[in-house]
């Protein structure tokens, strides 16, 4: 057995020593006792994670999710090639609000998708609908003649024979004939996450009591914290378990409201990239539906400069938060262990990594200043 020492594990305290078998993969995993050593290859407290999780990003290369059609098939197994290379190991495919037609066929075509996954290619999750139950007012750049009111008729309507293709959905629970909508998809088991929505402090925690496990997008789309009026952010804050998304972009949240965020409920910020179509290609102009999406500096606007999502990699999201919080650990956690605790895909770092191969694996070097990865082999 071929041994690697003095590694540290995200959101795993102290040093550990991983065995790796004959064919490469990590067959165990052992914590070292607090200023032992033990014989290996010497990691020097690198840290080695999974591959990145991104529960939100709504295409790349210039397909958007919601626009997949049977053509698009290879241009979609190009950008899955594309992902693995940036260090993502798995996404939940996001469809934001959109006609229903469209809806069911994106989701006929990212399932036969699902069945072709292979080796150097990012696994496809279920997907993340992001929409059509939405607040009107915090719509963003949602199309308004798409958002629906929610109900259990307007729910089959949409997933209908899909359900086992949806991992995540975001909707605003204060709207009337949300409650009905939240338990069905719970009945599911399905997670719900609160975005897009005009949630007071009060009706988040309802939320969540009924099973809402996240928030989308923190500080995007839904009232900010003040301190007379905490909003739904405080009272994920609060409520001890649900999960905040953030787009550690700089842009999105303001990189001193990302630390903060980070460290009123450390291990339960998860960070997403909400890269959009023009993922993975030149900055200028690109088509978005009818639209036309300005992309600069890894931002992307409407033409009315309604901020519309990113174009960056989700582990530039962790090199910024390290940058800016000091916490490599905490912000390695946040795109690769805690997104799949979140999933369900193990508790923490040392059962996610159990039986992986190494070169699937990520090591993590260098100051929280100056964060990088690679491939652990």
């Amino acid at each position: 057995m071929r041994w690697l020492t003095n590694v540290r594990l995200p959101a795993s305290p102290g040093r550990w020593r991983l065995g790796l078998d004959a064919g490469g993969r990590l067959c165990s995993l052992e914590p070292l006792p607090d200023g032992s050593t033990a014989s290996g290859d010497d990691w020097g407290g690198d840290w080695l994670s999974p591959g990145g999780v991104d529960l939100q990003i709504n295409g790349g290369l210039g397909l958007a999710f919601p626009e997949l059609t049977d053509a698009d098939l290879p241009r979609l197994l190009e950008l899955l090639e594309l992902l693995w290379r940036d260090g993502v190991e798995a996404i939940a495919p996001t469809l934001v609000t959109c006609g229903v037609p469209e809806l069911r066929r994106a989701l006929a075509v990212l399932r036969q998708a699902r069945s072709e996954h292979r080796p150097g290619r990012c696994r496809l999750l279920g997907a993340h609908l992001e929409g059509p139950f939405l607040a009107p007012a915090r719509r963003g750049a949602h199309p308004s003649q798409h958002l629906a009111a929610p109900s259990a008729a307007a729910l089959e309507e949409r997933i209908g024979g899909f359900e086992n293709e949806i991992a995540l959905v975001t909707l605003a629970p204060e709207l009337p004939g949300a409650d009905a909508v939240i338990a069905e998809l719970r009945r599911l088991g399905i997670l719900v996450s609160l975005g897009h929505s005009e949630a007071n402090e009060e009706q988040a925690h309802g939320a969540f009591t009924q099973g809402v496990g996240m928030l989308t997008h923190s500080f995007n789309a839904m009232p900010g914290l003040h301190h007379r009026s905490p909003g739904p952010i405080a009272a994920a804050v609060l409520e001890g378990s649900v999960a905040l998304g953030l787009i550690a972009d700089g842009v999105h949240v303001a990189p001193a409201m990302a630390v903060l965020l980070q460290r009123l409920a450390p291990q339960r910020v998860v960070l997403v990239s909400d890269a959009l179509a023009p993922y993975g290609l030149e900055e200028g102009l690109h088509r978005w539906d009818e639209r036309v999406l300005i992309v600069e500096n890894g931002s992307c606007r409407l033409e009315d400069g309604t901020l519309a999502g990113v174009t960056l990699p989700l582990l530039e999201g962790v090199r910024r938060l390290a940058r800016w919080s000091g916490d490599a650990d905490g912000a390695i956690a946040a795109a690769t262990v805690l997104p799949r605790r979140l999933i369900g895909e193990g508790e923490g770092c040392a059962s996610q990594l159990l039986g992986q191969p190494l070169g699937e694996t990520l090591r993590w070097s260098g100051p929280a200043a100056d964060l990088r990865w690679r491939r652990a082999a």
